[in-house]
């Protein structure tokens, strides 16, 4: 998903990028970090957990362009950072308590920053993430893996928390899931030339009726304007 922050990376060299919440290994910030460096060599990294535990065994792999510290979205890092992944740590909050979290790290975010905010299964087959600037949120995006995939809308059961209670008939984003779905069945035809033909004809049948923001369509991936799939 970072591929879509190329530009802003760019034009921002000498940057921080924060992982909140890195887990029980710090996998994620290593693999983020060894990717972005490769193009982006004055990036530097932190990641961040609130467990003290993790948080010493991590820094015995940490480099010298990765730390890891303690703290959450208050952000407890001198730099404001210009992108903060969060993935896997609002699932566990009330939903009345994502906008205050969203202010929280919007508060530490350097200007023209972003936030990714989300939710992934274990082994990255399903995923949904919330981008919102220094203000507000912008977009949904859903990436599965399309190999196997016998329905798109089974990303549900992976909503970010501000949606995942709202998948009801009603809601918009139970709409959109349900008019992707329907897509999907009917572009069928399409598995002869393989899923991310079917994917990418069934996401383009849905532009007339839904803002989908992306143009090129990486495998299994879609984003959406939010004001479209918003919770009222």
């Amino acid at each position: 998903m970072l591929w879509r922050y190329e530009d802003l990376l760019r034009r921002n060299t000498h940057s921080l990028v924060v992982d909140l919440g890195f887990g029980a290994t710090s996998i994620t910030t290593l693999e983020m970090a060894a990717r972005l460096r490769t193009k982006y060599t004055d990036l530097e990294f932190v990641g961040l957990e609130i467990d003290p535990e993790r948080v010493k065994v991590a820094n015995q792999s940490a480099q010298p362009h990765i730390n890891f510290q303690l703290g959450g979205f208050e952000i407890p890092t001198t730099q404001k950072p210009l992108i903060i992944r969060a993935f896997n740590v609002l699932r566990q909050y009330e939903e009345s308590e994502v906008a205050k979290y969203w202010a929280m790290m919007q508060a530490r975010l350097a200007p023209n920053g972003r936030i990714i905010e989300g939710t992934c299964d274990e082994i990255g087959r399903r995923a949904t993430w919330i981008e919102l600037d220094n203000s507000q949120p912008l977009t949904l995006s859903l990436g599965v893996r399309l190999h196997g995939l016998d329905d798109p809308s089974e990303v549900a059961e992976r909503l970010p928390k501000i949606l995942i209670h709202r998948n009801t008939r009603g809601n918009r984003i139970h709409t959109f899931l349900q008019d992707l779905s329907r897509s999907w069945d009917s572009h069928s035809g399409y598995r002869v030339f393989g899923p991310n033909q079917r994917w990418r004809a069934a996401v383009n049948s849905l532009r007339d009726s839904w803002p989908i923001v992306n143009k090129q369509h990486r495998e299994g991936e879609l984003t959406i304007e939010w004001s479209a799939i918003a919770p009222d």
